[in-house]
Formats: C-alpha cells, structure tokens, sequence
C-alpha cells in the first residue's frame, strides 16, 4: 500500500464499493464522476457522507470510489460502509463512535434464491388433492 493511501472494501446487498482514500481537500469520485452527478437523490448523498460528518475529516481526505452492482441506494450503503472501514485504518479510536452509529456493519439481507422445482423464493405450486 503506498504511503497515504488507504483501501477498504463495503457490502450491500449485491453492491460492492472499493473505496481508496488518501489526505486532501474532501473531494469525493464515485466511478470517475462527482457525488452529485452520480447519486441524484439527497438521502444517498447523505448517507455517503454520515461516517465523515461523525468523525468531522469530511474536508480532510480525498475519496476515489468504485461501485458496482445493485441499485443506487445499495450503492450508496456499500459506500458508507468502505467509508467507515477506511476511517477505522486511519485511527483506530474512530471504530467505537462509528459501530455505535451502525456504520460498520454489513447490512446483508438480500433476496432469497429462487429454489429448484418451485416458481420463485418462498411460493409453491397449488396443492391439488384430486
């Protein structure tokens, strides 16, 4: 890992954010384009930028993030989780604030596989006694 640069890895769903951080000016790249330009609603941006409002080091390090997979809000919550990660690499004492605001943990629900034989997840084909 070269000197100033941090990495972590967030999970949502099916969303997968890797997160590269480094010291700078605050600015935040999702796949080669702003946070506005790429998450268009404010709740997403928020919750992006949660971890740092937290741990007030929005304006001190610069984020270059890439996502992929899920919809926009299972994005934005890999993101805040590789946020959080990375903020935990830089100072350990930040790992206490940010668990108790659930930033560091995976939210894993995802949808059920559909199972062999059956029309969907939890469905089953209509009992017929006759």
């Amino acid at each position: 890992m070269a000197e100033g640069l941090f990495h972590a890895t967030g999970k949502r769903k099916t969303a997968v954010a890797r997160v590269w951080m480094k010291p700078g000016t605050g600015e935040i790249s999702i796949n080669k384009r702003s946070l506005v330009q790429y998450l268009n609603r404010v709740a997403d941006q928020n919750a992006v930028m949660e971890p740092l409002a937290l741990t007030d080091l929005g304006e001190k390090f610069d984020f270059y993030i890439n996502v992929k997979g899920g919809g926009i809000a299972g994005q934005a919550g890999a993101i805040r989780h590789g946020i959080s990660r990375a903020l935990v690499d830089i100072d350990s004492a930040l790992r206490d604030p940010l668990k108790k605001a659930g930033f560091l943990t995976r939210d894993s629900r995802m949808k059920e596989r559909k199972k062999y034989g059956q029309p969907g997840a939890r469905a089953r084909f209509q009992y017929s006694k006759r």
